[in-house]
């Protein structure tokens, strides 16, 4: 399968384009994806994959998935499987699934090599008093008691550690750098810190672990990653990353760190401590929620994969954050979905329509017409189904008004309108329940005008769709809006749960279908109702409908409005 390319001229891509001419890396390019396993991957990651992957795709290199699991506290193998499944669906097929726990060992020796270069020592102050001695910007930097002890002390201490004699944080292993150095990750980062607990891939065979810049870089050098493409926040710690490669014996030429914005939504969020809140305070039912911005949920949803990649190379690489509308996602999911989608008829809200002159049978009952209908009208080769018509049907309840105001075309006492593909009818009376709500609405057909269109020309303001009653099957639909009202959450209040939506979700029972959807629609396929919009039928549970978007592009007039 084809993957969209990141653009000829974005700066990552001129950065590679120069390396290769240079003959940096041999004309080499490889790239990687490193996620920390300790949750569902969403549409920010997606941004991030599509363009370290692509980049490689797009120089003909190689590219592969790699697991920063370096915090048994928080990683789990459900979330490795999770990452490696949406990556799969996402499009993209790395080269070999990598764990930096595999590298633990040579870490290890790496470490112990920096300690005999005087270039590490093993630090016995809590979290809480490193922190603090670090100082901060233009506030200078206190040595610890413990920076000057010799090689032979530090390793021995160090040999400890790993055998584990100490507790959890009573020693770590720190870089020996600057503590009045500038940037403030060059202050004699922590290595490794102390954590008797059990580790997903590696199990009980450490007791000492990584932090995030020992692992991450001398990871990259272990694969061979030419270009390690990652996104702004981590800018400040590329002199570390440097720093550290420029210490040890590599294997290959040092990596070289690159940075890029990350994809930020309106109305979203993607904190993974955020999406944890949603969850465990009840507001979502799980990662693969339609409403969460994981790429788990936006499946789920129906968000169709190439959308998903057609918009993270839309809207290109930059240096700088900013937030995209999520108007824009929805137009590039619409844009797919309508060459894609098959048409299908869905009531909603459904009101019974009773056709009085409709022929009936020798046995009293109403006869069955079968008309032939597209399935893709921009897609021929999708053929045609044939879709059951009687004498009793289902219309949306917002389709008919017993008094007409003002511009509205659809079905009135006395108005003709074209039910889709099948006839003209009038509506001539109602039946009301006791509280005066319309609860069945009665018509007359014109037999002269099956098809939809009348044999005299005379026309019609409206189309209507419509479900025989004596054949819908019913469902469950769920109609879902903005997570966060606010375009940017937690800017008004600081409190990003403060502008929670309590109206995402509007839940619909008794709607009624079409059989097609039921005995032809597979789980998880996407189709549309039609005047209605996009639906995903939930690929676990059966006649559970999902809206994916509506049918109006309002990203058209967003753009419109800034041009």
């Amino acid at each position: 399968m084809t993957q969209p390319q990141i653009g000829a001229t974005d700066f990552i891509a001129d950065a590679v384009r120069a390396d290769n001419t240079a003959g940096t890396y041999h004309g080499r390019v490889q790239t990687r994806f490193p996620p920390e396993p300790n949750g569902y991957l969403h549409i920010g990651h997606a941004k991030a994959i599509v363009t370290t992957f692509g980049i490689a795709e797009q120089f003909a290199g190689t590219y592969n998935l790699r697991l920063d699991d370096t915090n048994p506290d928080t990683e789990d193998v459900e979330y490795v499987d999770s990452i490696i499944d949406d990556i799969a669906w996402l499009g993209f097929h790395p080269g070999k699934v990598l764990y930096a726990s595999d590298y633990f060992e040579q870490l290890y020796e790496w470490a112990e090599y920096l300690v005999g270069k005087g270039l590490a020592y093993v630090d016995d102050q809590d979290t809480e008093t490193i922190s603090a001695q670090r100082g901060g910007f233009g506030k200078p930097g206190i040595e610890s008691p413990f920076r000057d002890r010799t090689p032979d002390e530090n390793l021995d201490l160090l040999r400890r550690m790993r055998a584990g004699e100490f507790p959890d944080g009573s020693h770590v292993l720190r870089a020996k750098i600057d503590m009045q150095a500038e940037n403030m990750q060059l202050r004699d980062p922590v290595m490794y810190r102390i954590r008797h607990t059990e580790h997903h891939h590696t199990g009980d065979a450490w007791c000492i672990y990584p932090l995030y810049d020992w692992a991450h870089g001398q990871s990259d050098a272990i694969e061979g990653v030419t270009h390690s493409i990652c996104t702004l926040e981590f800018a400040s710690h590329r002199p570390l990353y440097d720093w550290f490669l420029a210490q040890l014996p590599l294997p290959y030429e040092a990596p070289r760190q690159l940075e890029f914005a990350r994809l930020e939504l309106t109305h979203t969020v993607t904190s993974k401590r955020r999406l944890l809140q949603l969850i465990a305070d009840g507001t979502v039912t799980g990662w693969d929620d339609p409403r969460m911005p994981t790429l788990r949920g936006l499946r789920r949803r129906g968000y169709p994969a190439k959308a998903i990649r057609d918009f993270c190379v839309s809207i290109g690489v930059n240096k700088t954050n900013s937030r995209h509308s999520i108007e824009e996602l929805e137009s590039h999911v619409r844009t797919e979905l309508n060459k894609t989608a098959l048409r299908r008829m869905a009531v909603l809200r459904p009101l019974r329509l009773v056709i009085d002159n409709w022929p009936t049978g020798e046995d009293g009952a109403p006869l069955v017409e079968w008309f032939e209908v597209g399935n893709n009208p921009e897609n021929p080769a999708d053929g045609t189904r044939t879709v059951p018509f009687s004498g009793e049907l289902f219309i949306e309840r917002d389709d008919f008004a017993e008094v007409a105001p003002p511009k509205f075309f659809r079905l009135s006492i006395g108005r003709e309108v074209r039910l889709r593909g099948a006839y003209l009818v009038t509506a001539t009376s109602v039946v009301k329940d006791e509280a005066g709500n319309v609860v069945e609405v009665h018509a007359r057909f014109d037999p002269a005008t099956r098809g939809g269109d009348a044999p005299d020309g005379r026309k019609v303001k409206s189309t209507m769709h419509w479900v025989s009653a004596t054949h819908a099957v019913d469902a469950e639909v769920r109609l879902y809006d903005r997570l966060f009202s606010a375009d940017v959450p937690g800017e008004r209040t600081g409190e990003v749960m403060d502008d929670l939506n309590p109206n995402s979700v509007e839940v619909l029972t008794g709607c009624k279908l079409e059989p097609a959807l039921a005995d032809d629609t597979a789980p998880g396929a996407v189709v549309q109702f039609e005047r209605l919009g996009y639906f995903a039928k939930d690929a676990a549970q059966p006649m559970l409908f999902h809206r994916t978007v509506g049918l109006r592009d309002e990203w058209a007039n967003i753009s419109k409005r800034k041009a």
